[in-house]
């Protein structure tokens, strides 16, 4: 099977209450901030090395963020998920499971996810070289014309070298909370 069905928000979550199992398909960074709860978290870049599914699973429900990722990797999606599991794809994802009103979880300490970061870095510096362009010198356009050529880049190779740096900035890093020794009185 390559076509998973859609489903509606108000359906999925009729069958999570009667035992299907949503799946979180977006990476780690995206699922730490928002998610729904109680959603399994399994990145679409695990599904190959790793099965979604487990044991007693019957029914399996894929979502990302808006539904395209899942469509657009309906055939993975399906061919990871066992023969005997019904499989189903939540129409419009968690911007449409929101917007019907059901519970998210949502976490403001957990950074925004690397993709919207690199695009809001990436607008700022455009928007940058542009404005500096029109009012200060016309050599500023060259920073607007770098940014491009990156984006461009990185979508040809899949390599997004502003997507590294940020990931390495500190508010990016995960919190490695270490036990602090009991105090000695």
């Amino acid at each position: 099977m390559s076509n998973l069905k859609t489903i509606s928000p108000a359906r999925a979550a009729e069958l999570i209450r009667a035992g299907a199992v949503l799946v979180d398909i977006r990476e780690a960074d995206e699922h730490a901030r928002e998610r729904i709860p109680g959603a399994r978290h399994h990145a679409l870049s695990r599904i190959d090395a790793d099965n979604p599914a487990r044991p007693g699973d019957d029914v399996l429900i894929f979502h990302c963020r808006s539904g395209a990722r899942t469509k657009g990797n309906a055939a993975r999606l399906a061919s990871a998920a066992p023969q005997t599991c019904e499989t189903f794809i939540l129409e419009g994802g968690l911007d449409a499971w929101k917007k019907a009103g059901l519970p998210v979880a949502l976490d403001r300490k957990q950074p925004i996810d690397i993709m919207r970061q690199v695009q809001i870095g990436a607008g700022g510096l455009v928007l940058i070289g542009v404005a500096l362009g029109a009012l200060a010198s016309p050599g500023f356009y060259a920073l607007s014309g770098f940014v491009g050529a990156g984006l461009l880049f990185a979508g040809v190779t899949g390599f997004c070298g502003m997507a590294r740096v940020l990931g390495a900035m500190p508010w990016n890093r995960r919190a490695q909370t270490v036990a602090a020794p009991a105090a000695v009185k």
